[in-house]
């Protein structure tokens, strides 16, 4: 069980600095305004979701739920709050190759200050996230 859990962490690490860069490249991207820079920031926001961001966050999940199933079933309301800060992740991960996608199509409707506060809010989960499995508080 120590190898999953081992896993669950490189693949939550990976997620996370996907998580952490897409929204920065997207930044970038959004003050972006000749053409070069434009198709190269959509290669580099499809590598890193697709190539990096996606993949480690499938492997994150089956690897979590692997333990969960494991190891912690029956465990306290921690849990659940870690859940659903997981569940609020998937949705933000999602939302990123929506916005993603946006750029590809150039419907683009933000502009780099509103991608510089998106960039900001997977560092709240993670915090939370961190701190519900240390000190289980319920």
């Amino acid at each position: 069980m120590l190898l999953v859990k081992s896993l669950h962490i490189f693949f939550v690490v990976s997620w996370f600095a996907g998580l952490f860069y897409l929204p920065r490249l997207f930044v970038y991207h959004a003050q972006s305004t000749d053409e070069v820079s434009l198709e190269r920031f959509k290669v580099m926001e499809r590598k890193l979701y697709w190539g990096i961001a996606t993949p480690s966050g499938l492997i994150a999940l089956a690897t979590g739920l692997w333990l969960w199933l494991g190891w912690f079933a029956g465990a306290g309301g921690w849990l659940h709050a870690k859940l659903a800060l997981v569940a609020t992740l998937v949705v933000y991960h999602l939302w990123c190759g929506k916005l993603m996608l946006d750029f590809r199509a150039g419907r683009n409707r933000h502009g780099h200050l509103w991608y510089r506060w998106f960039n900001e809010f997977p560092v709240i989960v993670l915090l939370g996230a961190i701190l519900l499995v240390v000190y289980k508080p319920f």
